[in-house]
C-alpha cells in the first residue's frame, strides 16, 4: 500500500515540487488504495462524483452515451495519470461520463472535500488542485484542438506516437471512436500508412 502512496507522492512533487512534508501529511490521511476488476465503474454517469483518482496501473476508458445510444469515447486513462470528471467534481452535479476500467486497474483516490479541507488549512494547498487540474485540462483541450484542426489521418498518427504502448491494449472500436473516425475509415488510413 505505502509504495502505491509513493506513485502518487512522487506524482504530486512531480507537478509542485514546493509540496511540504506537512502538505504531504495531510494529502495521505484521504488516500484509500482499490484495485478493480475489469468493467467495473470508477465513475457512472447520471451519478455523483466526488471523487479524484490516481491510476498507478490498469486502463480506465472515458465515454458517454449519444442520443442513439452509441458509447463515444473521450479519453484512455492509463498508468500515472489523473482521472476525474472535473465538471461534477467542482460542481455537485451528476457525471455525464462514465470511467470503466478497461485491464484490472490500481488506482489511489481522494475526495474532493478532503482536498477543499487542506486548501482551508495550508496555503500552498491550492497549487496543488491548481496544477492537477491542469494536467487534466491540457489532455482535454488537446483533443478538442485535434478535432479543430486535424485531418482523421493526423490524429491516428499522433495518438500512435504519443501512446505507443496503448494501442495493443485497447479495441479498435474504442480507438475509432476516439478519434471521431468510422472504423472502415480507420482501417483504410492504417492500410495506407503501413504501406507506406
Amino acid at each position: 500500500m505505502t509504495d502505491k502512496f509513493d506513485e502518487f507522492h512522487q506524482a504530486i512533487l512531480h507537478l509542485n515540487p514546493k509540496v511540504t512534508d506537512q502538505e504531504w501529511d495531510y494529502f495521505q490521511q484521504g488516500l484509500t488504495c482499490h484495485n478493480l476488476a475489469p468493467k467495473t465503474f470508477f465513475i457512472e454517469a447520471d451519478k455523483p462524483n466526488q471523487w479524484l483518482g490516481f491510476v498507478t496501473s490498469g486502463l480506465i476508458r472515458g465515454y458517454y452515451v449519444d442520443e442513439a445510444g452509441e458509447e463515444i469515447t473521450t479519453a484512455f486513462v492509463t498508468e500515472n495519470s489523473w482521472v476525474t470528471d472535473y465538471p461534477s467534481l467542482l460542481l455537485g452535479k451528476y457525471s455525464r461520463y462514465n470511467f470503466q476500467c478497461l485491464e484490472p486497474t490500481t488506482l489511489i483516490r481522494v475526495s474532493y472535500g478532503h482536498i477543499q479541507n487542506g486548501y482551508a488549512q495550508f496555503m500552498g494547498f491550492e497549487r496543488n488542485g491548481r496544477l492537477i487540474a491542469e494536467e487534466i485540462l491540457k489532455q482535454q483541450q488537446q483533443r478538442i484542438e485535434s478535432f479543430q484542426f486535424d485531418s482523421a489521418e493526423q490524429r491516428y498518427i499522433d495518438f500512435i506516437r504519443e501512446n505507443p504502448s496503448l494501442f495493443n491494449r485497447i479495441s479498435l472500436t474504442h480507438l475509432s471512436s476516439y478519434l471521431g473516425i468510422e472504423r472502415p475509415s480507420l482501417s483504410r488510413i492504417r492500410r495506407k500508412l503501413v504501406g507506406l
